[in-house]
């Protein structure tokens, strides 16, 4: 049986130890760690599936740990989610711009925190299978043969809107930054405006009626399922 590794990295011994106990008891193989340089050093080690990260602990504070792991080639497709009391949009903000893959505000009830944990997964599998067909409710993106559907409607997109379209529901959730939108949809060739994907996601959203195409103001999109 392949059990998902799960690494919780808090400096609260009690937090850590509720939070293996209700995930041990849905089959996840827990490890733990009570900073953010034993965080690095023990996800280096195990190489786990998700990484729950606190962000105040000592020695190094969970932004700069969640930093230094988007640093390390075997982390890049582990899932970073921080549980964090740390409710101000800057802390948040600064988790997103750090490298996480969602934030969640302490104090979470333990069922509704095993839920996401096990829909983050799910989701994260998905994004790593790396096929052309994506499905979500129903929107239908075909990129081997270049079409949308939404509804049973077929949409012909220009190719950028395709392309901006396809990397969003890719990895539902994730937050994907300006910077990043700009390479893998234009290129680093190509120079445009920041505008510019502005304008290519007010068209996605009119054109289709996605209303799940979210602005997180500073950073980047996210396509919410």
């Amino acid at each position: 049986m392949n059990r998902k590794k799960i690494l919780l990295v808090d400096d609260e011994q009690d937090i850590l130890e509720m939070l293996s106990y209700n995930l041990e008891k849905e089959g996840y193989q827990v490890h733990t760690a009570s900073n953010g340089q034993e965080g690095i050093s023990k996800a280096k080690e195990i190489i786990p599936d998700l990484i729950l990260l606190d962000v105040m602990m000592p020695e190094k504070d969970g932004i700069e740990t969640c930093q230094e792991m988007r640093q390390v080639k075997e982390l890049q497709k582990t899932l970073i989610v921080f549980l964090s009391a740390r409710s101000e949009e800057f802390s948040q903000l600064a988790g997103y711009q750090a490298g996480a893959n969602d934030y969640i505000i302490k104090v979470i009830k333990p069922k509704v925190l095993v839920s996401k944990v096990a829909a983050l997964l799910q989701l994260g599998a998905k994004a790593n299978e790396n096929t052309n067909y994506i499905e979500l409710g129903d929107l239908i993106i075909d990129k081997d043969n270049f079409k949308v559907t939404k509804a049973n409607e077929e949409f012909l997109l220009p190719k950028k809107e395709f392309d901006l379209l396809f990397l969003l529901a890719s990895n539902t959730d994730k937050v994907f930054k300006r910077e990043e939108i700009l390479e893998k949809v234009w290129g680093n060739d190509v120079i445009v405006g920041e505008r510019t994907i502005d304008v290519h996601i007010r068209r996605l959203r009119e054109k289709l009626g996605i209303n799940s195409i979210q602005t997180l103001k500073g950073i980047g999109y996210k396509l919410v399922v």
